[in-house]
C-alpha cells in the first residue's frame, strides 16, 4: 500500500533545493556571464543524470520523445539562462517569488491549452496572485531604482514554461520513469547548450584567468547537482504521484527559503514588498482549496 503523506516529503525536500537555487545562482553570476552560467549548469546536469539513467533511455517508447524534447525546452534549457539574466538585475529573492507564479500559469494554461477545468476560486486566486506580482515588482522598482525591474519578465516568462512543462508531463508522460524524462530532457538540450557556450567567450584567457571563476563553477556544480539534477527527478515524480497543482505548489516554501539566503546575504527587502509576497502565496493557496 503506498503512503499518501510521501507527496509531502517530497515537496519539502524539492521546496528546500530549490529554494536555495536562487542564492547559488547569484553567486555563480560574480565569475560568469549568464549566459556561461545556463550553459555550464546544463551541461553539468546533462553529465551527471546521463551516467545515472542512461539504461533507462531503452525503455523510452518512441512516441514519448517529442514531449521529451518539448518538455526539456520548456522545463529546463530556456529557464535556465532566464533566470541567470534576470538576476543580474533584480534580487534573488524577488526572483524566487515571482517564481510561486508557476501554480496559478499551470491553472491558466491547463485552461487555455489542455482544456483543464477550472473553478471561481481558483480564477479569484490567479486575480489576486497577479496583483500581489504588480505590486511586488513596482514597489521593488522603488525601492531599488538602480536596478531594472523589467528583467523581472524573464521570470515571468521562465514561470509560464514551467507550467506547460508540468501539464505535459502528467498528461503525455505520466507512465514514463522520473529519471528516464530527465535524462530524456538534457540529452538534447546539452547540445545547444554547448554551442552557446562556446559562443558565448567562455574559452578566452580573460575568461578563463577571472579572479572569481573557481568559485562561480564550484556554485554551478551544487546548482547543478542538487537544483537541477536530483530536483528535477524528484519533481518528475511528485507530478506522477499528485497533480500538476500539487506538484507546482512547491512554491509555497521555496520563496520562505530564498528569502532567508537573500536577507543573510544583505539584500533588502521592504514590508510592502513582504505584503505583496503574502498576496501572490495567498493567490496560489486559493487557486489550490477545494470546496468540501
Amino acid at each position: 500500500m503506498k503512503n499518501p503523506n510521501i507527496k509531502w516529503i517530497y515537496l519539502l525536500i524539492l521546496s528546500v533545493i530549490w529554494g536555495s537555487s536562487f542564492i547559488l545562482i547569484k553567486k555563480s553570476l560574480l565569475g560568469l556571464t549568464p549566459y556561461q552560467l545556463g550553459s555550464l549548469r546544463t551541461l553539468f546536469t546533462g553529465i551527471i543524470l546521463l551516467f545515472a539513467g542512461f539504461y533507462h533511455l531503452k525503455n523510452i517508447p518512441k512516441s514519448k520523445w517529442k514531449w521529451l524534447i518539448l518538455s526539456g525546452f520548456l522545463g529546463s534549457f530556456f529557464p535556465a539562462y532566464f533566470f541567470a539574466i534576470a538576476e543580474t538585475e533584480i534580487d534573488s529573492a524577488v526572483a524566487s517569488i515571482l517564481n510561486s507564479l508557476v501554480p496559478l500559469n499551470t491553472i491558466i494554461l491547463g485552461f487555455a491549452v489542455f482544456k483543464i477545468t477550472s473553478t471561481k476560486r481558483q480564477i479569484l486566486g490567479v486575480i489576486i496572485g497577479f496583483i500581489g506580482t504588480a505590486l511586488l515588482i513596482l514597489k521593488g522598482s522603488e525601492l531599488n531604482p538602480n536596478q531594472d525591474y523589467l528583467y523581472a519578465g524573464f521570470v515571468i516568462a521562465s514561470t509560464l514554461m514551467y507550467a506547460a512543462n508540468v501539464n505535459i508531463i502528467k498528461r503525455y508522460l505520466q507512465d514514463v520513469k522520473p529519471l528516464a524524462i530527465a535524462v530524456g530532457n538534457y540529452i538534447f538540450i546539452s547540445i545547444p547548450a554547448f554551442i552557446v557556450l562556446v559562443f558565448s567567450g567562455f574559452f578566452s584567457s580573460e575568461r578563463l584567468n577571472h579572479p572569481d571563476l573557481l568559485n562561480s563553477l564550484g556554485f554551478v556544480a551544487l546548482l547543478s547537482i542538487f537544483g537541477t539534477a536530483i530536483a528535477k527527478v524528484v519533481f518528475n515524480k511528485l507530478v506522477q504521484i499528485s497533480t500538476p497543482v500539487f506538484a507546482s505548489s512547491v512554491t509555497y516554501i521555496m520563496p520562505v527559503i530564498a528569502l532567508i539566503w537573500g536577507v543573510l546575504d544583505g539584500e533588502s527587502f521592504s514590508i510592502v514588498q513582504a505584503l505583496a509576497a503574502l498576496l501572490i502565496l495567498v493567490g496560489v493557496y486559493l487557486s489550490h482549496k477545494r470546496k468540501t
